[in-house]
């Protein structure tokens, strides 16, 4: 095998990546994932005259990567993996429609974000999977939803109520983020743009960032700032889960549990707000370390709030999952089994709901998670009922993290300061945000400055499990499974 094997938040020289045929890569990438590894990085960059192919592989259990490239001119075409491997269906689709280098015997090629031809620039028309006969009706929800969901569209093939397939359309806020990381070279506005990459996921992505370009500019936080930044997930993970248990008992009408699910959130936010000022995180984390201490009071406060808030949700999820009324809906709806969820790369809770041991904070530990260790939880149902119930689970133990952090955290050496970033390098930065593996991939050039920053939110893996857990429910089922996963459309458009 010719890869280069690196770890995570690893940068090395863009001369040591070996570019080979694509058949050769083809077919490494089909003997390795048949292995055990699987992709995390699929991603094109113009280099001079030619495009560059970027893959990036896992090998979870042993805390590896391994990189290859190969080249393409203009308009040149590809064998497709996605035949043999079902995960690579979405990196080439976009690969496609970023650099126009066409996976022949791809069978689902379409746009990847609401007709943005990245080749044309034209848009084109998006041509739906269609059902045949005479009962088979076809159901369109948005692409403009009520109150403040972001758009993305909705078609469902039925008959009568039960759904046979789904295809969901997104692309429809797309912003150029990836864009943007290099066309602006301000620090401060490249901490504001990671923030920006999905507004409930501030510090998942902001940290995933700055990692990047601490390990690109040789840049060693202090322990204190490493475990600031556990804290600092950490209470993201558990106020997005409590929001998440309040909304999904709103779905099914246990409106007990949509009420203190919720105030339990606004306690869990409140405190990084104490922190930080935002209750989202912004302006946390920098490059380098932090912009927050947290001193003997406010440690008292956390604890005390953590104290409590175990109790309570302890309670409450006894009481939420021991409802017969709630677990009639929850159990056996919307259910992605071991198999397909492996098959097409679920990751994070969705992943895990169904069986699927993967978690970065355990598998390809960064930062303070090299101290504090995470256990993987996993249920094997892959129902409504295991995604909100690892939720709970995961609560439980972001608290026990926390509790450990807290303890390590001081207010001196919050931030170190560095210098420019390596030329002619790339770099892999993973982490595990509240919905699961978020991966950012940095090159540098000559001088040193970003040329291309390729981003993946855990929705690009995970959209395709909501198409596949409503199949053969009742089309009112549809909300309590997408709740269920929670993705995020910015997050995706980019």
């Amino acid at each position: 095998m010719t890869w280069c094997e690196i770890k995570n938040l690893q940068s090395v020289p863009l001369a040591d990546i070996p570019v080979m045929k694509f058949s050769s890569l083809r077919n490494q990438c089909i003997e390795m994932i048949s292995k055990g590894c699987r992709v995390v990085q699929f991603f094109g960059d113009m280099d001079k005259d030619c495009i560059i192919l970027y893959v990036v592989l896992a090998d979870d259990e042993q805390s590896k990567l391994y990189l290859a490239a190969s080249s393409f001119s203009e308009n040149e075409s590809f064998e497709s993996i996605t035949p043999e491997v079902k995960s690579f269906h979405l990196f080439e689709r976009e690969f496609y429609e970023q650099f126009g280098i066409k996976p022949d015997g791809h069978p689902w090629l379409k746009p990847v974000r609401k007709g943005i031809a990245g080749v044309s620039g034209n848009e084109e028309q998006y041509e739906f999977f269609k059902m045949g006969g005479e009962e088979v009706h076809e159901v369109g929800v948005g692409p403009i939803h009520a109150g403040i969901i972001e758009p993305g569209h909705f078609r469902f093939s039925c008959h009568g109520e039960k759904i046979y397939n789904l295809e969901i359309e997104l692309g429809f806020q797309h912003r150029g983020i990836e864009e943007l990381f290099i066309r602006k070279s301000s620090p401060i506005y490249l901490l504001k743009l990671s923030e920006s990459i999905a507004g409930d996921t501030v510090i998942g992505h902001t940290g995933t960032f700055v990692r990047a370009i601490e390990s690109l500019g040789e840049i060693d936080i202090s322990r204190s700032a490493m475990a600031i930044r556990v804290i600092a997930i950490e209470l993201e993970r558990i106020g997005i889960h409590l929001g998440d248990l309040s909304a999904i008992s709103g779905d099914v009408a246990y409106l007990t549990g949509n009420a203190v699910f919720g105030a339990l959130r606004t306690k869990v936010i409140n405190t990084t707000m104490a922190i930080c000022g935002s209750r989202f995180g912004h302006d946390f984390i920098t490059i380098g370390g932090v912009n927050y201490g947290i001193d003997k009071v406010l440690k008292d406060e956390i604890s005390q709030m953590l104290a409590k808030l175990e109790k309570d949700a302890e309670l409450a999820s006894e009481v939420l999952f021991s409802s017969a009324s709630v677990l009639a809906r929850f159990e056996k709806t919307g259910i992605v089994s071991y198999q397909t969820a492996k098959e097409v790369g679920l990751v994070g809770p969705a992943g895990r709901a169904s069986g699927i041991a993967l978690d970065v904070r355990s598998d390809h530990p960064y930062g303070g998670f090299s101290q504090f260790p995470v256990h993987k939880l996993t249920l094997k149902t892959g129902d409504v009922f295991a995604r909100a119930y690892i939720r709970y689970v995961e609560i439980m133990q972001s608290i026990r993290i926390i509790k450990e952090a807290v303890e390590y955290s001081m207010e001196d050496e919050l931030r170190k300061e560095g210098g420019g970033l390596l030329p002619n390098r790339i770099v892999v930065s993973m982490s595990e945000g509240w919905r699961g593996e978020i991966v950012h991939a940095a090159i540098t050039d000559e001088s040193g400055k970003l040329k291309r920053y390729k981003i993946k939110d855990p929705s690009f893996n995970n959209w395709i499990g909501v198409a596949l857990a409503v199949r053969n429910n009742g089309i009112s089922d549809f909300p309590l499974c997408n709740k269920s996963f929670n993705l995020s459309y910015s997050g995706f458009d980019l």
